[in-house]
């Protein structure tokens, strides 16, 4: 076995035996690469042996070359004056060349459709001269006004035209007919007898017979035709019908995985050229000239006083179109609340009056300055967060705006941008829905356990007396001077739970006595300690 590699780093292996002579070594290498044997040189892969003959033939054999089982030799191409052997170019299109597939239709795939010009058809077949007969007569004479500048008009003419017409067998000026050619006008004059009728009969069952006879086989042929045409052009559905059969072993889990095929036609399309102009400057001048609002002064209202009228008359306000207006709109809201029951309705007479006076209508104007102060109130947050009157601000501008859920949503950032103001934790507690509202004030006490306001906004989220005593006692851990709570507790409790109280914060009694709740407080708990 010998190993020989070649110029385009690939290696042959030759099962030869190291008796092989040279020659057939070199017509094995050129029956597999196609180099010409005169070309074959070798070079030995060990340094120390080279491809010496030592017999003096001319064909010496491997072993005598020194070349043993399992040796590497490298193939070498001399080359004529250092230059590269010239190598025969490969065609580009490579398809060209090749049978196309079953079916094929060229440019179909793109939606093209063939066509066909003048050149597939040949030259059209030039239109013959006819006469002009616009003058010809109903018997098919003519009179001499019709007649052509060629020729006269005299009898002479006539008679030479009938004899050329006599010696050719058709007249030149008759219609040309594409199936029976000149010849259509033999018989046009002849009458159709009985004698025509019966030869057409019999020319007509001759040619029945015929078909009978042929018709079945014809009919094979023709079924044979259809058959051949159908095996070597099957449709689509006739080769995917086996594999259809299939699909109902397919589950819905492989149905799934099946992946969805998506649009890669945009990868091949470049992309358009876009191009960027500055803007005009009169597009910038309308657009500021837009948004100013100019106040000018008439200089007829100036030049007279306060107590004068211009001379010009003011203009008078449509006080008809304004009534119309009103009845309009009262019409649209009656409609609104009427019921789908014809003559019946659910408007309330009596307190019609008072729905319609508790009823907030927003005109354009105070719309607009609801816009404004909006974009205020923004600005004042923005660059002021921690300033706790312009969170509450915002909130109760979306409040009346009738935006609630925007008004929760500022006012809790307010509470996390200033925690430490009892009255942002206040709003925040008024906007909140009643299931969310103790859990925000239980938030505002625990980030300022020293406010009353907020202890006292807790315990009146409290239904029952006892959860509102023990929120207040709990707000009294917390400040045990404040006197609101105190009495906030004392009125709540019962006479042997305020006994207990006072008597454990007496010192308490007498910060109160100090501030002022004197007289009033004093008579109450001295009822309660009946003193």
């Amino acid at each position: 076995m010998v190993f020989v590699k070649t110029f385009d780093n690939k290696t042959l292996t030759l099962d030869l035996p190291t008796t092989t002579s040279l020659q057939t070594l070199k017509r094995l290498i050129h029956l597999k690469s196609g180099i010409p044997i005169h070309l074959l040189r070798f070079l030995h892969s060990s340094p120390s042996k080279t491809l010496t003959s030592t017999n003096t033939t001319s064909d010496p054999s491997l072993s005598d070359l020194g070349i043993s089982q399992y040796s590497v030799l490298t193939l070498h191409l001399p080359l004529a004056g250092g230059m590269q052997a010239p190598v025969l170019p490969k065609p580009r299109l490579e398809f060209l060349n090749t049978k196309p597939p079953p079916n094929y239709v060229a440019g179909l795939g793109r939606g093209a459709t063939g066509f066909t010009t003048r050149s597939d058809i040949g030259p059209a077949r030039a239109a013959p001269d006819l006469p002009d007969r616009s003058a010809t007569t109903i018997g098919g004479a003519s009179g001499p006004a019709g007649r052509g500048r060629g020729k006269g008009g005299g009898p002479d003419a006539d008679d030479g035209e009938d004899d050329d017409a006599d010696e050719k067998g058709y007249d030149e000026n008759q219609k040309f007919d594409e199936f029976e050619g000149n010849d259509v006008g033999l018989f046009a004059s002849a009458e159709y007898d009985e004698d025509d009728k019966e030869a057409d009969a019999v020319w007509e069952s001759i040619d029945k017979r015929m078909d009978s006879r042929r018709k079945d086989r014809r009919e094979a042929r023709l079924k044979q035709e259809i058959e051949k045409y159908r095996a070597s052009n099957p449709k689509i559905t006739e080769q995917f019908a086996d594999l259809k059969r299939k699909l109902y072993t397919v589950s819905a889990e492989e149905w799934d995985s099946i992946p969805e095929m998506g649009d890669y036609s945009l990868r091949n399309k470049k992309k358009r050229f876009e191009s960027f102009v500055p803007v005009p400057d009169t597009l910038l001048e309308k657009a500021r000239q837009e948004k100013e609002h100019v106040t000018a002064l008439d200089p007829k209202s100036r030049s007279a006083g306060g107590t004068e009228t211009p001379w010009a008359q003011t203009p008078v306000t449509d006080l008809t179109a304004v009534g119309e207006g009103r009845g309009t709109v009262l019409s649209l809201k009656l409609d609104r609340l009427s019921d789908s029951v014809s003559g019946l309705t659910v408007v309330d007479p009596k307190g019609y009056l008072t729905d319609l006076k508790s009823m907030k209508i927003n005109s354009d104007a105070e719309i607009s300055d609801i816009k404004k102060a909006r974009l205020l109130l923004k600005s004042v947050t923005q660059t002021n967060p921690k300033h706790p009157p312009g969170w509450i601000a915002a909130a109760r501008l979306e409040e009346v705006a009738g935006k609630i859920h925007i008004a929760r949503q500022l006012i809790q950032k307010g509470c996390e941008e200033c925690p430490k103001n009892e009255d942002v934790w206040l709003e925040a507690c008024r906007l909140a829905n009643p299931e969310e509202a103790k859990a925000v004030i239980a938030k505002g006490v625990k980030a300022i356990p020293n406010s009353v306001k907020l202890w006292m906004q807790a315990a009146k989220l409290e239904q029952d007396d006892a959860n509102k005593s023990r929120v207040l006692r709990k707000g009294l851990e917390h400040i045990p001077d404040s006197v609101r709570l105190w009495k906030a507790v004392v009125e709540l409790a019962n006479e042997e739970d305020a006994r207990l109280l006072l008597s454990r914060r007496w010192s308490a009694v007498r910060f109160m006595l100090s501030c002022g709740w004197r007289l009033q407080g004093w008579r109450r708990m001295s009822r309660r300690r009946k003193f």
